[in-house]
């Protein structure tokens, strides 16, 4: 005797399409990107001696990156499967992170920059994972001048004025 399970429980081979050593490249450039944009706003952010610094920000755009690669291969070798779904999981797992640096110490709340950098460092992980390289470039820039440029004016001129 024996046991056949119903056509519903059958599932499709998982077997992913063979990657090309160009390819396999590709995707190692990206991650190495996603770690290098990463890192250099990390390391801005250790520099100013906050509690998410360099290898937290190198792990979550890094990290992002790959779970976009790996979605859009999915897209690929499954039709129908929405590969947007990894990029909005991204989001709310990494505002997760981000919620467990915001602090709340009187009346003060403290965190919310470090918070919002790892949010911004996982979506420039979602962009060099889809090879939107000059976009990601472009965005770890201009996330540098909010937080160092903007830093100094803030202190000179805004917090100058509310005292």
């Amino acid at each position: 005797m024996t046991f056949e399970l119903p056509a519903i429980f059958m599932v499709k081979s998982l077997t992913m399409p063979d990657i090309s050593l160009c390819c396999e490249i590709d995707i190692t450039i990206k991650l190495l990107l996603a770690c290098a944009l990463g890192g250099t706003i990390g390391f801005l952010r250790e520099w100013h001696g906050k509690a998410a610094g360099f290898r937290t920000h190198m792990m979550v755009c890094m990290g992002s990156a790959l779970f976009t690669i790996v979605s859009l291969f999915l897209a690929m070798q499954f039709n129908g499967v929405d590969a947007a779904r990894v990029a909005s999981g991204v989001v709310m797992g990494v505002g997760f992170l981000g919620g467990g640096a915001i602090i709340r110490e009187g009346g003060a709340v403290r965190g919310l920059t470090t918070a919002a950098s790892v949010w911004t460092v996982a979506a420039i992980g979602l962009a060099v994972g889809s090879g939107m390289y000059f976009a990601s470039v472009a965005a770890t820039v201009l996330t540098l001048i909010i937080l160092h440029i903007l830093s100094i004016v803030e202190r000179k001129y805004i917090s100058h004025h509310q005292g």
